[in-house]
């Protein structure tokens, strides 16, 4: 028979993956119910996997964090990593994660951190804090490996369910959906954490952890995968209809809904691209494109690295391009629309927000942006110390000005979260790949296109004879500007080498600060956070490294 039943199916490690499904499930024996016995149908299957990815991989509400879902506390540590937001609320340590070492006001001042966040971050690293809501570590694992555990579940299941009509093209539409999302897990995994572990098997775990290189090369293999699938399928009738079912309704309006295959294809060599960006150091220290960073986890790019970023690119995410998107919903929804988002945790009157629009990021838009009009006032500064500092507030909805991008909504189903590839993103990489291998004008008019894509509304920087550094410049502060609250801000700041210490050639310049209600605008920053986080004692407590394995704590 079927009723509605939610199904949670618990893996001891890593971390307690979770999966589970809010919609009909055929259900065997429902005072035991189990997946394999439970999961016999084609609807349930389709339904697990919705939930396993929505529910507990971007969702995760239950795990009674800040906000309640990938994009409220894991995007918000990003943004506040790269200190485009600050926060005073205590919750999962969000007040004090983004402090610097030090910083030197535009008199001199220099003002240390007696606790530098390293220290913080490791004393926390550990099952008591966790288990308090003090363990940073924790959050990006357990709905990363959460999603991984669902997708390899749904896959163990899919040659066991039965289907009506086009078998093969139904069971490629699911594996390909799989595949996408363990690649995006994959992803964000190696990008994060120094190391990981490669799970395949549903419910199961192992103790070799891998480099984060060895993690995003398994991050790519399951892209590619993924790609590979989707160019055999040919029955788009039965396609579409399954992917429909796989993507939330509410998920489909905008930039969101069913991809065609291409268009899907195209979103996989961005985030192969991204892939290549952020995980190498492009160091602009202090205008310096030849700045060199002595002492970090990752090695610099190289121009073969930029070449392949432009292949990639070039045939990634077009405008007009569906993506992957989330969005709420009023009934059934997978995070909510008033504290869902960093980006919803920083709408409204600054002293409330939980998140405050930070100097740092509102110092990138040029004089005369319409995104900056269009979403931020300035009538009423919010003073709290340097650091929290802000003259601004994020308007909810926008100030109503037609086609410019709107940072914040808090309506249900308005904003649209972007997990994954973008076209802004691509474009971006576009640029930035060009600019450094020195056609530096075909990269000015890619940001001139997310510029426009976006309604800024100013002059083009194409065809005006910039330098590579004030190429460069543009290049930094669009990327901020434009790809806020994606959970970009932490890897493009260490990759351009701002949050490594000033003594291995690191550090962030020139910076806008208030310091009580006076504007410092040459500020000096030394963050001298950690590059790559270690693995959360969650898992290495209960999982024991086995020998030879990758080290596990980040030794820089």
């Amino acid at each position: 028979m079927n009723i509605n039943k939610k199904i949670i199916l618990i893996a001891l490690l890593p971390l307690l993956a979770v999966t589970s499904c809010k919609k009909e499930l055929n259900v065997g024996n429902p005072n035991q119910p189990t997946v394999a016995a439970n999961v016999t149908t084609e609807e349930g299957l389709i339904s697990l996997t919705v939930g396993g990815v929505y529910t507990n991989g971007l969702g995760n509400a239950n795990l009674g964090w800040l906000g309640n879902s990938y994009f409220s506390l894991p995007y918000g540590y990003s943004e506040l990593l790269g200190d485009m937001v600050a926060a005073e609320a205590a919750n999962q340590i969000v007040n004090i994660i983004n402090i610097p070492d030090y910083f030197i006001k535009d008199d001199g001042t220099k003002i240390p951190n007696p606790a530098p966040m390293r220290q913080v971050l490791r004393t926390n690293n550990n099952r008591s804090s966790t288990g308090q809501g003090n363990n940073p570590f924790y959050y990006y694992w357990v709905s990363l490996y959460a999603m991984n555990n669902a997708c390899n579940t749904v896959l163990s299941l899919i040659d066991q369910v039965t289907y009506t009509g086009d078998e093969e093209t139904k069971k490629n539409t699911i594996k390909a959906f799989c595949y996408w999302w363990k690649g995006w897990a994959y992803a964000n995994i190696g990008s994060q954490y120094y190391a990981g572990l490669i799970v395949t098997d549903a419910g199961a775990t192992n103790a070799d952890y891998k480099t984060h290189d060895d993690i995003i090369a398994e991050s790519n293999a399951n892209f590619q995968q993924c790609a590979t699938i989707l160019s055999g399928i040919s029955n788009l009738d039965t396609y579409n209809d399954v992917l429909g079912k796989l993507i939330p309704s509410q998920c489909q309006v905008g930039n969101g809904g069913v991809l065609s295959p291409d268009e899907w294809k195209r979103n996989i060599n961005t985030m192969l691209a991204r892939n290549i960006v952020v995980n190498h150091l492009s160091p602009f220290v202090d205008n310096n494109p030849n700045a060199s960073i002595s002492s970090a986890s990752i090695t610099p790019m190289s121009a073969s690295d930029w070449t392949q970023v432009i292949t990639l690119a070039t045939d990634g995410v077009k405008a007009g391009d569906l993506i992957f998107t989330g969005r709420t919903a009023s009934v059934n929804g997978f995070f909510t629309a008033g504290g869902g988002s960093v980006s919803a945790e920083a709408t409204g009157d600054n002293s409330a927000a939980t998140f405050k629009v930070g100097e740092r990021f509102l110092q990138n838009f040029k004089t005369g942006d319409k995104r900056k009009a269009n979403n931020f006032d300035a009538s009423s500064s919010y003073l709290i110390g340097s650091i929290f500092s802000t003259r601004y507030a994020q308007l909810d909805g926008g100030a109503g000005m037609a086609g410019v991008y709107v940072y914040g909504n808090k309506n249900v189903g308005e904003y649209e979260a972007i997990p994954a590839s973008s076209y802004e993103e691509n474009a971006l990489m576009l640029a930035e790949a060009n600019i450094r291998t020195g056609n530096i004008e075909t990269g000015l008019g890619y940001i001139d296109d997310v510029r426009a894509y976006q309604g800024a509304g100013i002059a083009a920087v194409k065809g005006t004879g910039l330098t590579l550094v004030q190429a460069l410049q543009e290049l930094t502060k669009e990327r901020r500007v434009a790809l806020v609250y994606r959970g970009l801000s932490f890897f493009d700041s260490r990759r351009w080498g701002w949050t490594y210490d000033i003594a291995n050639g690191g550090g962030s310049y020139h910076n806008n600060m208030l310091d009580g209600a006076t504007l410092n605008t040459n500020v000096t920053i030394n963050y001298n956070f950690l590059d790559y986080w270690d693995v959360p004692a969650d898992e290495f407590d209960l999982n024991p490294p086995a020998a030879g394995s990758a080290e596990i704590k980040n030794p820089n």
